[in-house]
C-alpha cells in the first residue's frame, strides 16, 4: 500500500454578519455589519500565502493582497493599512462595492474548494479599523507628506472614483490638485448612485475629507463643458484628468415610456441618495412614491433600485429580466440580499408597452414571456418571444436600469477629443492620455459603464503618468 500525505484541510470561510432581512428592508443603514477583529484574523489565517499570489493579478489596482492579509493574521492592522494604501486610494469603498468574486477572489487558489479568502471583507475591516492621525497618513499610509512641487497644478473634472484616485496619486507626490464637480456634493457615483445601505455616505466623506486635508480643493457646481472649459484649464494647469463618468441613461424604447411614473435608475437613485429622500421630510427632496414598483435590468444598479424602492415603502417590487437568473450580471450577494428582503423576479419576460390612465399616470406594464434560443454575439442564449404570452403587471412606478451612455456636454464642447465608435473618449491604455497632449481620461467615460475598482485603476494609471511627467 502506497503512503500518501494527508490532504491539508482548509477552514470554512468566515461569514459576514448582516442585519436581519425583515429589519433592514425598513431602513437605510448598512446591511453588512463587518467583521470583528477575531473574525478578521480567523479569516486571514485561511490565506495560503502563495509564493506567486494570483489574487493580485485579478486586482485592477494591484493591491499587495498576500502581504496585507499576513499582517491582519498577525494582528498588525496599522501595517496592513499602509500596505493597502500603497496602491488603493479608497479601501473602505472597495471593500464594500467591488465585485471581488470576479476579480481578486476569483483568482484565489482556494476558489477551487468553493470558498476563496474573503479579501474584500478583510480590506473593509482594515480600512474601518485603522484611524489615521494626520491627513497625509490617511492619503498615503505614512506620516510623511510629499514636498510641494512649486506651482505645479493638476485639474480633475468629475469627483467619482477615477478622479478621486488620480487626485490622491498626484497629491501624494506633492502636486496641487483642483477637482471640479458638476453636482453640489463630491463623490460622483459613490454618492448619487450607490445606496447608503451598501456604501454609507460617511465612508465616502471620510475618504474625501482626507484628500481635502492633504491639499486637494473641491470646486462644486462646476459643469465640464459649461461653467468650466478644457481649453481654459489647459492655460492654468500642467495636466488635466477627465473622470466625468457615463451618466446618460439608456431607455427601453417602448410605447408609454413618457408616462408619469417612469424613471431612469439614475434619476431615481440620485433623488433618493444625493437628495436624501430616504430622510424626508427632514430633507426636503421627496422621491416619487410607488406602491407597485417594476425595475427593468439585471445588474447591480437594478438591484440597488429595487432594494431602495422597498425601503421607500413599496408594497411589491418586481425585477423584470429577459433571460434567467443564471445570466444575471448582478453580484450574487446583491441578488441574495434582494431576494431575502422580498424583491420578486419576473424572469424570461420583456416589456412591450407601458399603460397609463387618462391623466397620463402609469398604471401597468404589458410583458411578454420569453424563451432562450441560440447564443447571440455576447455568447449568451438569445431571448426569443413566446407567441400569445402577453400579460399585464400592475405598476405605478417603473425604474429603467439598462445601463448608461456618455453625456455629450463636455465632449461637444471639446471637439479635439477623439472618440471611439460608441461615443466614449479614446485614451492610451498604458497612460490614459487622450488625443490632447497632457489631457488624460479614465473610468466610465472611456470604458462605458463598469466597476468602481476599474475606474480607480484608470485613475491610478493616469495619476502615475502625470506625476512622472511633472515630478520627473
Amino acid at each position: 500500500m502506497e503512503n500518501s500525505k494527508p490532504k491539508k484541510t482548509v477552514a470554512p470561510r468566515v461569514d459576514m454578519p448582516c442585519q436581519p432581512a425583515k429589519v433592514r428592508r425598513a431602513n437605510f443603514e448598512e446591511v453588512a455589519l463587518g467583521y470583528t477583529r477575531e473574525m478578521a484574523q480567523t479569516e486571514a489565517s485561511r490565506c495560503l500565502q502563495c509564493k506567486k499570489p494570483l489574487c493580485v493579478s485579478g486586482c485592477p489596482v494591484e493591491v499587495p493582497i498576500r502581504d496585507f492579509i499576513h499582517q491582519v493574521a498577525e494582528g498588525n492592522m496599522d501595517a496592513a493599512y499602509r500596505i493597502i494604501k500603497t496602491t488603493n486610494s479608497l479601501p473602505a469603498v472597495c471593500g464594500r462595492v467591488c465585485p471581488q468574486e470576479h476579480q481578486c477572489e476569483g483568482k484565489c487558489v482556494l476558489k477551487a474548494k468553493g470558498q476563496p479568502v474573503a479579501i474584500g471583507r478583510l480590506e473593509r475591516f482594515v480600512a474601518d479599523t485603522y484611524i489615521a492621525t494626520t491627513a497625509c497618513e490617511q492619503v498615503t499610509g505614512t506620516n510623511a507628506c510629499a514636498m510641494p512641487l512649486g506651482a505645479k497644478k493638476v485639474a480633475c473634472i468629475g469627483s467619482g472614483p477615477s478622479s478621486l484616485t488620480c487626485a490622491g496619486v498626484c497629491a501624494t507626490a506633492g502636486i496641487k490638485v483642483d477637482v471640479f464637480e458638476a453636482l453640489h456634493e463630491p463623490g460622483g457615483v459613490l454618492i448619487y448612485g450607490i445606496p447608503a445601505f451598501r456604501l454609507p455616505k460617511t465612508v465616502v466623506a471620510t475618504e474625501i475629507n482626507g484628500l481635502r486635508q492633504a491639499g486637494v480643493d473641491f470646486h462644486l457646481n462646476s459643469v465640464g463643458g459649461r461653467t468650466i472649459d478644457i481649453d481654459d484649464l489647459r492655460k492654468e494647469y500642467d495636466a488635466i484628468f477627465i473622470g466625468v463618468g457615463a451618466g446618460l441613461p439608456v431607455f427601453l424604447g417602448v410605447p408609454g415610456e413618457n408616462l408619469v411614473g417612469v424613471f431612469s435608475a439614475n434619476e431615481y437613485l440620485t433623488r433618493v441618495n444625493l437628495g436624501r429622500a430616504y430622510n424626508f421630510p427632514s430633507q426636503d427632496t421627496p422621491a416619487y412614491p410607488g406602491k407597485h414598483v417594476t425595475v427593468f435590468g439585471a445588474g447591480n444598479v437594478a438591484m440597488d433600485a429595487a432594494r431602495t424602492a422597498l425601503r421607500m415603502g413599496a408594497e411589491s417590487v418586481h425585477v423584470v429580466y429577459r433571460r434567467t437568473r443564471a445570466e444575471m450580471p448582478a453580484r450574487l450577494e446583491e441578488l441574495e440580499h434582494a431576494e431575502e428582503e422580498g424583491v420578486q423576479f419576473a424572469m424570461l419576460s420583456a416589456p412591450l408597452r407601458f399603460n397609463g390612465d387618462a391623466e397620463m399616470r402609469l398604471q401597468s406594464v404589458t410583458l411578454q414571456r420569453m424563451e432562450l434560443g441560440e447564443p447571440d454575439a455576447s455568447g449568451r442564449r438569445r431571448p426569443v418571444p413566446v407567441e400569445g404570452s402577453e400579460y399585464d403587471l400592475p405598476t405605478d412606478l417603473a425604474i429603467v436600469a439598462l445601463g448608461t451612455r456618455s453625456n455629450p456636454i463636455l465632449l461637444e464642447a471639446t471637439p479635439e477629443l477623439k472618440l471611439n465608435k460608441w461615443g466614449y473618449i479614446e485614451a492610451d491604455e498604458a497612460t490614459g492620455e487622450t488625443s490632447i497632449p497632457n489631457v488624460f481620461a479614465g473610468g466610465d467615460i472611456v470604458t462605458g459603464a463598469a466597476t468602481v475598482i476599474l475606474a480607480m485603476g484608470a485613475g491610478r494609471k493616469a495619476g502615475q503618468e502625470i506625476v512622472k511627467r511633472i515630478a520627473g
